[in-house]
């Protein structure tokens, strides 16, 4: 039953692979706009707060497809990335990280922000009149506070990034060893003759890791709201 074939063992690597670069390259971009949300008032506040949470209520395949029209080999700017940078995402794995990233980046900055709002801003202020300059106490204070939280955005981000497919199929397609995730894996498995033991073997797969990273966000959720309130 769980004698996995070398192109089930490719699609479960790629897609460790893949949501594991998509997670790493989020996370500094969600905590500033995490950060951003949670500390700052300006105009546009809730345009921009809709914005990072479209990706929840939009179609997958609609992600997908605004990714292809933006960053398709065809496309100005993906024309210009290929052509002056040698960045292509299209069709290769790279664009299935980034179309999971999307997807996932909202999950990953809510607890971020939460965990930021629930710092105790005078801890911060305690430092700045030690003569802390502000990055430092971002970096000493802030960050140190909020790392369970960012933990635990981290790791439902990396669960749904696992399990995207509409995005990911609708922007690099389903190519074997190249962009072929579980997900897609899946998928094509149920459409072909013989393939429902592979198609069971891995979506236990996809169940165990996204019971792990569910289980894993909650606790460290938890941990989190213990720290701040000095549990």
């Amino acid at each position: 039953m769980f004698d996995f074939s070398p192109s089930e063992w490719t699609a479960i690597l790629l897609s460790l692979r893949v949501a594991a670069v998509a997670t790493l390259v989020a996370t500094p971009i969600g905590i500033a706009l995490a950060f951003l949300l949670a500390r700052r008032s300006f105009h546009g506040k809730l345009l921009l707060d809709a914005v990072v949470h479209l990706p929840l209520v939009l179609p997958p395949v609609v992600t997908g497809y605004l990714l292809l029209l933006s960053l398709g080999r065809r496309a100005p700017l993906g024309a210009w990335l290929a052509d002056h940078l040698g960045m292509v995402f299209s069709f290769r794995w790279t664009g299935a990280a980034l179309a999971c990233g999307v997807m996932s980046f909202p999950l990953l900055v809510r607890p971020i922000r939460l965990s930021l709002e629930a710092v105790d801003r005078r801890l911060e202020q305690a430092a700045a009149t030690l003569g802390a300059a502000p990055w430092r106490v971002f970096v000493t204070v802030t960050l140190p506070l909020a790392l369970p939280g960012i933990l635990a955005g981290m790791v439902l981000g990396f669960a749904k990034a696992i399990g995207e497919f509409g995005a990911t199929i609708t922007f690099v397609s389903n190519i074997p060893g190249e962009t072929q995730t579980i997900s897609s894996a899946i998928y094509a498995l149920i459409q072909t003759p013989d393939g429902d033991r592979a198609a069971l073997r891995l979506m236990l797969v996809s169940i165990v890791i996204a019971m792990t990273a569910l289980i894993g966000s909650e606790w460290f959720s938890r941990r989190a709201i213990r720290r701040l309130h000095g549990a």
